[in-house]
């Protein structure tokens, strides 16, 4: 997401005369067609409005979720993100709180890919957690010469 307003600027006339520079332009983080009669428009990547979608749907979320009542406010996200459900309690509350610092950075930054991922990353660990995937404790190794494999 571009929070700068400097995106490329094309006159509309550009859309027929010079149509091949404007798509390869608008690939990127989108142009701006600047119009006489009526109100700019800004032309987007597919993928780059539906980030824009995903973050404003997580914002209601969040906002709706901050403003629930007496539940904490993990208890009312898992309501709105009902896969929360599937994490346990102390997990539930570490999810929601890195949820809403990622997404309060996204917004300051206008990066949306920062809370998508976080998003993303939480919901896939309690879909594995939902299969049984994760029953067992992980054991981490410990980062050391000893575990670098040469290479073939």
């Amino acid at each position: 997401m571009d929070t700068s307003g400097q995106r490329p600027s094309f006159k509309s006339s550009e859309l027929s005369r010079n149509s091949k520079a404007l798509f390869a332009a608008a690939d990127g983080n989108g142009v701006e067609i600047t119009r006489r009669d009526g109100a700019n428009l800004i032309l987007l990547p597919q993928a780059e409005a539906d980030v824009r979608d995903q973050l404003l749907r997580l914002a209601g979320d969040l906002v709706i979720s901050a403003t629930g009542g007496r539940d904490s406010f993990a208890e009312h996200l898992a309501d709105r993100l009902p896969w929360m459900l599937a994490l346990n309690p102390e997990d539930r509350e570490t999810c929601a709180q890195d949820v809403l610092k990622a997404a309060r950075a996204s917004f300051s930054t206008g990066q949306a890919h920062l809370a998508i991922a976080t998003v993303t990353s939480w919901c896939e660990t309690a879909r594995l957690i939902a299969a049984g995937v994760t029953s067992e404790p992980v054991e981490w190794l410990e980062d050391s010469a000893e575990l670098v494999v040469e290479r073939p």
